[in-house]
Order: C-alpha cells, then structure tokens, then sequence
C-alpha cells in the first residue's frame, strides 16, 4: 500500500513577514536554527503571557493599569511548566485574589501546549493581536 505523502508547505513571503524576520533577527542575533527555535520559545512564551493577561482583564472588567472597586483583584503570578513543540518552558499565569480566575489559553493542569502553539506562532506572524490570538484560540477551542 502507498504511503500518503504529506503536503508540503510553500512560503510565501510579504512585506509585512520580511519586517518581522528583520525585527527577529535583529532582536535576538539569530546566528542558528537553535537560536530561531529559542526566539520562537520566548516568543510563544511572552505571547502566551499576554493573552492570558488579557483573560484577566476580562475576567476583572478592568485593565492592568486601571483602578476598581471590585473585591477580586490581581495577584500576583505562578509559574508554569508547559511542553510545546519548541521544548519545555516555564510561563507565568496570572492569579486572582478570589483564586476563580480560569485561563483558557492554557487551562488549568494543562501540560501539553503543542496542539495550539504552532497556530499561536502562526498567528502572530500573520500580524494578529494578543487579544485577537486569544479570541481565535478560544473560539477554536
């Protein structure tokens, strides 16, 4: 029996991706693929990072920076260790003084993020927002 072959990706590159590899390159002196695979990680991490940022922000009906006079207010942050495609990370998820803060990005006793980081990677190089990614992420899911 014929093996099915897998389909193969063509690159096609735009003004809008040529920027963000010169910004890439010049950001983190990319020199190797191991140096692309570890701005790819911090890149997913911090992206990660912001997307669950934003959770909050909805999650408490006020932004970062805002004041409330909501009884559940941030927290603090707790550290994460997630396995993605780029190899383990640490993230840093965000807390609520209620503890009801339920992030959907990354769930709660999620490990495993390989599933959604390639289509995060993917997303930002198309230009999308934190905030957009997260919407995207969550309708998806």
């Amino acid at each position: 029996m014929a093996r099915e072959k897998k389909p193969v990706h063509k690159v096609q590159m735009t003004e809008g991706k040529r920027s963000i590899i010169h910004q890439l390159l010049e950001e983190y002196d990319i020199q190797s693929a191991e140096d692309i695979q570890d701005a790819l990680k911090d890149l997913l991490g911090g992206t990660i990072k912001e997307m669950m940022e934003a959770e909050m922000d909805d999650h408490l009906g006020y932004g970062r920076s805002e004041r409330s006079d909501s009884d559940d207010y941030r927290n603090g942050y707790k550290l994460k260790r997630v396995n993605s495609s780029y190899g383990s990370m640490e993230i840093e998820v965000p807390q609520d003084r209620k503890s009801s803060f339920e992030p959907q990005v990354v769930k709660k006793r999620q490990k495993d993020i390989s599933d959604i980081d390639q289509k995060i990677i993917s997303m930002y190089t198309k230009g999308m927002t934190t905030r957009q990614i997260s919407e995207t992420i969550e309708d998806s899911g």
